[in-house]
């Protein structure tokens, strides 16, 4: 088989079609029998893509009515390296999005790495997100390009700023194929939904700051710079050459073009490492790894007994769970977030620092539900109130080996930026005293409100029927330990009110103490309802 097609010889002749055609093909169909799969999957198809095609058509009137705009050329910039960025990352992201993004499929055929990215590129243009692409850089063009000079040049730019984005994702793709089909890869699909949420937080902070600022005018050196990073590149070439700086616009050009030669070089490179290197996956060179972890970390920092192996199990599931790590990221960066933010705008106080106390206590909630079914190898070793209180204490001290030193540190984050200082001791204090109510009542809640947690669904965190059973949990859990926490918050009222600042100071170690005395009430007293009620908790966390 060749790129352009071959003949077979035989009593007639006949044309074996090109291998870019075939893949085209082959997109095509892998593209028509996933929607045949079911009703469902086909709706939320035709519906996404009207959704795309809709925004694209919006996108693409707006960026043409910014044509003779004074920050024109600013916009289209930005929007173009950041479509650039979305491109790369999105491999990374959503690796199970494109069938055909995995090129070990093809190790078998008989194919060499330069025709086959001729047909990998080309098949790589059919789809929703090319269009959207392509609706992005003809109106980006559009808005920036004056004089037949620069139109001409529109022409390779929209061209050019494609195939940059395209082959930016196969190149992404190919160079990290061992990760996205590997256990990591599903991490980072299940924390995709996490970082989009604090994109659009940083969006919106920057928007912010941007509208104090003085408007599109602060951005211009930021796009100045940018157009000269491909694919923005590109677009800068147009607007260079309506101008009149037909070198500069020359040189951005080139560099565009320079880029997408360095993209298709690499990624050849990946294909043929992928086609013809064995994998890290063999015995050999697993064993030092293997025998790393056989290793463990109970025999090097944790205590003995069954304290240190309910603790080494538990960090094992934060970090191997996709989901386990998926909650406790969320709570790390919301937590940070939340109080940063809020001092950077100017309307927080270092009380906010709280926040990270109790995203993090919500750890607590459901601990036989994260080991979903599981569960029954650990039920098997509680015979007495003993086994319990230990298992119940062990995890609570997993949970504190993080929380404990993150919530210091976010106090002492949020004090700095706020410039209040004197307020550190008093707000420790409130915070481990509300991490020592949220493990009390996360133990109390785990033991009488277990929920099973589905693991064939990414997107799903409650078994069906069990909704109610884990509102109990988390909204009660916490409300109860807000509750809890309201001596200590009275008492550091009092003492602002009573202008007896000088004695703030032992908000600090009674906080402390008060919420090492939660914490082991806590599971002190659920300990023997989860020895008498292991049955039934079985039960509720296998339903998933």
């Amino acid at each position: 088989m060749s790129a352009g097609g071959a003949t077979v010889p035989g009593n007639g002749t006949a044309t074996v079609p090109g291998i870019t055609s075939v893949f085209v093909r082959l997109k095509l169909s892998l593209l028509r029998n996933g929607l045949r799969q079911s009703s469902g999957r086909r709706a939320a198809y035709i519906l996404s893509g009207v959704i795309a095609l809709l925004f694209a058509a919006l996108q693409l009137i707006g960026l043409i009515a910014l044509r003779g705009n004074e920050h024109a050329t600013t916009i289209v910039v930005l929007l173009t390296a950041l479509l650039g960025l979305g491109w790369t990352v999105m491999p990374l992201f959503f690796p199970s999005g494109d069938e055909t993004l995995d090129p070990t499929r093809l190790v078998m055929l008989p194919l060499r790495p330069r025709p086959l990215i001729r047909a990998l590129l080309t098949a790589s243009l059919v789809g929703i997100g090319p269009l959207f692409t392509f609706c992005l850089a003809l109106g980006s063009v559009i808005s920036v390009a004056r004089g037949a000079a620069a139109a001409a040049v529109g022409v390779l730019a929209v061209a050019l700023t494609l195939l940059l984005c395209v082959a930016l994702a196969r190149a992404v793709a190919a160079a990290n194929t061992r990760l996205l089909s590997s256990r990591k890869g599903r991490d980072l699909a299940v924390l995709s939904g996490l970082v989009i949420a604090v994109g659009i937080q940083v969006v919106n902070f920057g928007a912010q700051r941007l509208s104090d600022a003085g408007g599109l005018a602060k951005l211009d050196p930021v796009a100045g710079v940018l157009s000269w990073v491909p694919p923005a590149s590109a677009i800068g070439a147009v607007d260079a050459v309506s101008d009149g700086a037909y070198g500069r616009g020359a040189a951005q050009l080139l560099l565009a073009v320079a880029a997408l030669v360095a993209l298709l070089w690499s990624w050849e490179r990946s294909l043929v490492k992928l086609m013809t290197s064995p994998d890290g996956s063999t015995l050999q060179a697993a064993e030092p790894a293997r025998q790393e972890a056989s290793r463990g970390l109970g025999g090097r920092f944790l205590p003995g007994g069954r304290t240190g192996t309910v603790i080494e199990r538990s960090l094992r599931y934060v970090w191997r769970d996709p989901k386990t790590k998926a909650a406790w990221v969320t709570s790390l960066v919301i937590g940070l977030i939340v109080p940063v933010f809020n001092a950077l705008q100017g309307t927080g106080t270092i009380y906010f620092a709280c926040f990270a106390a109790g995203m993090l206590g919500i750890q607590m909630y459901n601990q036989f539900g994260q080991d979903t079914s599981a569960f029954w190898m650990v039920a098997m070793t509680v015979s007495t109130p003993r086994d319990a209180y230990e298992e119940l204490r062990a995890r609570a001290l997993a949970l504190l080996v993080v929380t404990l030193p993150y919530s210091a540190l976010v106090t002492v984050i949020t004090a700095a930026l706020v410039g209040d200082w004197r307020a550190l001791p008093e707000a420790l204090g409130l915070s481990f005293a509300l991490l020592g109510a949220m493990l009390a009542t996360g133990a109390v809640a785990s033991v009488r409100f277990p929920y099973s947690i589905p693991q064939g669904s990414t997107h799903k965190n409650v078994a069906p029927g069990q909704a109610g059973l884990a509102w109990i949990s988390i909204l009660g859990g916490m409300i109860a330990a807000a509750l809890l926490c309201a001596p200590l918050i009275t008492l550091t009222i009092w003492l602002h009110v009573a202008a007896a600042e000088g004695w703030l100071w032992l908000v600090l170690p009674l906080g402390a103490a008060y919420g090492a005395l939660l914490s082991w009430a806590g599971v002190r007293w659920s300990a023997p309802q989860a020895a008498a009620r292991l049955p039934e908790i079985l039960t509720a966390v296998s339903k998933g």
